[in-house]
């Protein structure tokens, strides 16, 4: 990044400190490339920028861009035709010039709105300063004692640090209880009783009350339970819910692990009921070919933006969930899975140090846009060396904090996976007696909530179909 010098402007006999370079530069780089705004956002805002002209453009590029518009030079020209502050500086031309400071590195970007948020913090610090300069030297008999004046500046100072953090920091209680009874009105005439984003297994919402904002759900269990396929369905259902209300959102899916085309096709599979292997194989009458088909149009429009980038970092995930807030609205976010993404932190960090900051970045994501986050996490081999296969909490231990910031955790477990592979010799009694038992619960699924923050635990016995990759309600349970 080229040096850019801190300037002191003299204003009314103050020295102001700012970057006016540095402003150019990121207000031309956002102009060259909107895509840059989504990586800056929670940095800047137009208050922070030292020249009211740049404020001002800054203002209109954010109004633009929230409402799906393309902010460049000249979809800015009606905005400022009789700006007399921009005519000042060349007019709708000092909009083309300043794209020339411009940087197409998201890096760069970054940069220098930091050094904007640098320069507005100190000069945020010059005026709490001289205010309490002017406080300390007022005799007036009225004026506040020592003890508020110090009040008074750590509020200051504490407001300052906490400026342009997306969560609020205290909220008074009559504001909670209003959202708590919005929440109540919303799941009261809701006839499923589910004020959350539903999953389309029945049992479970009724234990979970549907996924809620802000809630960190994971899903967890060892490879061949179904997690993915469980992932998979809710993702769709919650999908489908939203084409259903007719509300303008999306649900977007990480898929780490499998490719968009691999997600698709499991998703076809489950909805037209054609084996996915068969599918990839092409080994299907011209009747399941023309079902596959049907069934395709039928979910053509779900709204389900899949993002296949693999090892992708917690920062990169955060910076495209905003965005697809920001144009198409966002109902759930779904990560397949935690343990293949990387950190934005250290490379000499430990692997129990990365998981706890990915896991804290997946909760504070979904504080932030205000949506359930729903996460699928691998256990540690313990599980295999027990004689109950059944997973516990104590298994998500050597993933540093996945239980400690989850609100949810889901163990799915499959005791046919196990069985299956105790078969005994084929023709003997103890095969007749494993086939019986086999038959039984080949079909059967259990999700385990170990851990509900806002309701009990319990098993959900539920079927799943592995041919279909499908989960679905349990029936004469």
């Amino acid at each position: 990044m080229a040096d850019l010098p801190l300037k002191i402007i003299q204003n009314s006999q103050k020295q102001m400190p700012c970057n006016i370079e540095a402003e150019q530069a990121l207000i031309g780089s956002i102009l060259v490339s909107n895509d840059i705004y989504d990586e800056i956002t929670l940095i800047v805002n137009a208050q922070k920028f030292f020249d009211p002209i740049h404020a001002k453009i800054f203002d209109t590029i954010e109004m633009l861009i929230s409402k799906g518009l393309l902010a460049n030079p000249i979809t800015l020209k009606n905005h400022f035709e009789n700006n007399e502050g921009l005519k000042e500086l060349g007019g709708q031309e000092y909009l083309v010039k300043i794209t020339r400071f411009s940087t197409t590195s998201v890096k760069q970007a970054i940069d220098y709105a930091n050094i904007v948020h640098e320069m507005h913090v100190r000069r945020e610090l010059i005026k709490i300063s001289e205010s309490v300069l002017n406080e300390a030297s007022n005799n007036n008999e009225i004026a506040s004692s020592g003890e508020e004046m110090i009040q008074n500046a750590e509020k200051s100072l504490f407001d300052l640090a906490e400026r342009g953090h997306f969560n609020q920091s205290f909220l008074k209680f009559e504001q909670a209880l209003k959202q708590t009874i919005e929440m109540a009105k919303s799941a009261y005439k809701n006839e499923e009783g589910i004020v959350g984003v539903p999953t389309g297994l029945t049992d479970l919402d009724s234990r979970l009350g549907g996924m809620h904002k802000q809630d960190l759900i994971i899903i967890a269990g060892r490879p061949s339970m179904g997690k993915t396929a469980l992932a998979t369905n809710i993702a769709f259902h919650a999908a489908k819910n939203i084409e259903k209300k007719g509300s303008k959102s999306t649900v977007s899916f990480f898929s780490l692990e499998m490719s968009s085309e691999q997600l698709a096709t499991r998703i076809l599979s489950e909805q037209s009921r054609i084996r996915s292997n068969d599918i990839r194989r092409g080994k299907v009458s011209e009747k399941e070919f023309e079902q596959f088909i049907e069934t395709s149009k039928n979910i053509f429009e779900l709204p389900l933006y899949i993002d296949e980038t693999p090892a992708i970092t917690i920062s990169a995930i955060s910076n495209r969930s905003r965005r697809i807030k920001r144009l198409f609205g966002l109902d759930l976010i779904v990560v397949d899975y935690i343990q293949l993404m990387r950190s934005s932190g250290k490379r000499d960090w430990g692997r129990v140090q990365e998981i706890s900051e990915i896991t804290q970045g997946l909760k504070a994501l979904a504080k932030e846009l205000d949506v359930p986050v729903l996460a699928v996490s691998q256990l540690s081999r313990a599980v295999e060396m027990r004689d109950d296969k059944k997973p516990q909490l104590a298994d998500l231990r050597e993933s540093g904090s996945i239980e400690q910031d989850a609100d949810v955790v889901m163990f799915v477990f499959r005791e046919a996976y196990y069985l299956e592979r105790k078969e005994p010799t084929l023709g003997s009694i103890e095969h007749a007696e494993w086939q019986q038992k086999m038959d039984e619960i080949s079909t059967l699924a259990e999700i385990m909530i170990s851990k509900h923050r806002h309701g009990p635990t319990g098993n959900v016995r539920v079927e799943f179909e592995a041919m279909y990759t499908k989960f679905k309600d349990l029936v004469n349970q």
